[in-house]
């Protein structure tokens, strides 16, 4: 197993940003605004020649059980319980708090190693605040700043001493499925990634937009098959994105649906499909992704076939490239048809990643050819020859022929349609290309 190492301390104190510095790349969001990681979130590093489980947690404040703050800190100490080796943070330009004391008593009876990390540690008055955190009684404190790089290489060289060495770990397995959830604020996506983990594992509550960061999680499904799940923050219209924090949130979870393979789109089954729900389709079908539908809150639909008829009439009408797509009804509250997320998650996976054998593909273009002649473009008539399929990820065609380039675009929607139907990629985004054979003798 890989060590698992927990970077704690109280809000705004930089935690982020020495997670970031760890990991070797920006993984979480950092901002001046306090409390802006909200759940934990997972990297993997390398310190030292040994690979570690890097988490982010959200600031330890003092809160009442049922208000957000009250359950942030619940993820974070459920973090801690976890840990091979803590990472507790404080500032060393606010000195030491009342808070970083309570705290501090708090970890001293969890049982866990400690390393004390005094972040922001610049000049005479860091070196100052290393010293006063002796008072902590959580050993000798090592003084670093994130933000500038100092003392990092320190602190690499204790976390490697003090984790186990895990040099006889088994070698990781096949590459994991890569899975997003995306969809518009409150649509129930913390709540969904929560179930198919089978553990409180994002922050979730009636409040829209708690999620801000894309967070990525491992598990492996009741199949055998690896899935690296990523919960992302909610999308809004792009008109309706003013702070600087959700802009970048934004473009975590856009990236986010960049790097995977198959996009869960949560949709709230109360609101039906909304325009901001068909746009967020069609990036995923711009994007080249698999896209399953997550019909979420099912159990609170007064009349579902009624609601079963109008998103089936809305994907058709204003989601004509994508026919056939997946719709899985579900309650992730509840827990109801959820069981059914994953074959279909599964099934889009395999779809999206068809090959199709050039024998089989050219028979099919000829008699794609003859039950549909060919249109005449400036009184002459287009001839296509022959197909290849270069690549799947998503299913991608070239067709090559005399001015194939100039196909008119109801034609290649037909023979969209037609490839979908006959060789069962339903749902899936096709890339149709056509290119020309150029006459030599053209330009004499």
């Amino acid at each position: 197993m890989i060590p698992t190492v927990v970077i704690a301390g109280r809000p705004n104190v930089g935690k982020s940003t020495l997670f970031n510095k760890l990991a070797g790349r920006r993984h979480a969001l950092v901002s001046d605004t306090p409390g802006v990681t909200r759940d934990r979130k997972d990297a993997t590093a390398q310190l030292r020649g040994k690979t570690v489980r890097l988490v982010d947690t959200a600031g330890l404040e003092e809160a009442a059980p049922e208000t957000l703050f009250g359950r942030m800190r619940a993820s974070s100490e459920a973090a801690v319980s976890e840990a091979d080796l803590v990472l507790f943070v404080v500032d060393g330009r606010a000195g030491i708090t009342p808070a970083d004391e309570h705290f501090a008593a708090w970890l001293r009876r969890q049982n866990r190693p400690v390393l004390l990390v005094v972040n922001k540690a610049e000049g005479r008055a860091g070196a100052n605040a290393a010293l006063e955190a002796f008072s902590l009684g959580l050993g000798t404190p090592i003084g670093v700043s994130a933000e500038h790089g100092d003392g990092l290489a320190d602190l690499m060289g204790e976390i490697a001493d003090r984790v186990p060495d895990n040099s006889d770990a088994e070698p990781a397995g096949e590459r994991p499925l890569k899975l997003a959830i995306i969809g518009r604020p409150n649509a129930g996506k913390s709540t969904l990634l929560n179930r198919l983990l089978g553990e409180e594992r994002m922050i979730t509550g009636p409040e829209p937009g708690l999620t801000r960061d894309a967070v990525a999680v491992r598990f492996t499904d009741a199949d055998g098959t690896e899935i690296e799940l990523v919960d992302t923050a909610g999308l809004r219209r792009r008109a309706r994105i003013e702070q600087p924090l959700e802009k970048m949130s934004v473009s975590a979870s856009i990236e986010a649906l960049k790097m995977a393979e198959v996009v869960v789109l949560a949709v709230d089954a109360l609101d039906g499909i909304h325009d901001q729900d068909l746009q967020l389709a069609r990036l995923v079908e711009r994007e080249g992704r698999a896209c399953v539908i997550a019909l979420n809150k099912w159990d609170a639909v007064p009349d579902r076939n009624a609601a079963r008829r109008a998103v089936s009439d809305r994907l058709q009408t204003s989601l004509a490239q994508m026919p056939g797509i997946p719709v899985v009804t579900l309650s992730a509250l509840t827990g109801q048809g959820v069981d059914k997320l994953l074959p279909a998650i599964r099934k889009a996976h395999a779809v999206w990643n068809t090959r199709i054998a050039t024998g089989a593909l050219n028979r099919w273009f000829e008699d794609a050819l003859e039950r549909h002649q060919l249109p005449l473009v400036d009184g002459r008539r287009l001839k296509l020859r022959y197909i290849t399929q270069p690549k799947a990820r998503p299913p991608t065609f070239i067709v090559f022929g005399t001015r194939a380039e100039q196909t008119p675009e109801d034609y290649q929607r037909y023979l969209v349609n037609s490839l979908r139907d006959t060789f069962g990629l339903p749902g899936t985004p096709i890339r149709l290309q056509f290119r020309g054979t150029r006459n030599p003798y053209a330009d004499e």
